[in-house]
């Protein structure tokens, strides 16, 4: 038969460990490098310069520009992560009330009215009402 056939029994399960190792590596500095690049134009504390001379030492010399900006900036960097989430959670939840109260949505006192009518229909107690009112208001 051909060798090329054997070719798995050719590969051990070490080397394939250590292919897989060298892989998972890889896309793990790819993730930090592009982190920290975000990173240093998130940053609005930094002038354009300062922004200009971190990103030139991240992409000429990577490892040595990726270490000391995590060493020199890593806690703001996850104080700049937090808000930007925050930030998008915030506007998620705008958009998401929104999108809920519709755009031809009811006013206060429609709903208000809606609501005096369950209630005088009897469908729903006083303190229904009471809580239902507060929801509207607030």
């Amino acid at each position: 038969m051909d060798g090329s056939m054997y070719l798995a029994y050719d590969y051990p399960v070490l080397g394939a460990f250590w292919t897989m190792l060298w892989i998972f590596l890889w896309v793990l500095w790819f993730v930090v490098l592009f982190r920290v690049i975000v990173d240093i134009f998130r940053d609005d504390t930094m002038s354009g310069w300062a922004k200009a001379g971190w990103l030139v030492l991240v992409i000429v010399l990577p490892l040595v520009g990726v270490l000391v900006y995590v060493l020199a900036r890593g806690k703001g960097m996850g104080r700049r992560e937090t808000e930007h989430v925050r930030a998008q959670q915030k506007a998620f939840d705008t958009y998401v009330r929104e999108t809920a109260r519709g755009t031809g949505g009811t006013s206060e006192v429609e709903e208000l009215a809606k609501l005096s009518e369950i209630r005088a229909k009897g469908d729903i107690t006083d303190e229904e009402f009471r809580r239902a009112k507060e929801k509207i208001l607030h």
